[in-house]
């Protein structure tokens, strides 16, 4: 899976799970705390959806807005334990 495919899958997800109107919902490079998207509850179950759809394991010190905030910052991330 390349990053577009990785990105792309985490964007659906956000938008079924976190966006409930009909906009398109958050610009990849938004912040989808400070946009209200996703809450600190949401944050954990995309913690979830990203461990168990990617096959990673999120460590308690890299839950941080650096990796989490936005779809270009998790989709990075991914990549980057994935590596």
């Amino acid at each position: 899976m390349n990053r577009e495919q990785v990105a792309e899958k985490v964007e659906e997800y956000i938008r079924k799970n976190f966006v409930f109107d009909d906009s398109a919902g958050p610009a990849r490079d938004d912040s989808l705390l400070d946009t209200g998207v996703i809450d600190s509850t949401g944050v954990l179950e995309l913690i979830s959806y990203i461990e168990g759809t990617f096959g990673i394991a999120i460590e308690d010190e890299e839950l941080t807005p650096d990796n989490l905030d936005s779809i270009d910052r998790i989709t990075g991330f991914i990549e980057s334990k994935r590596a």
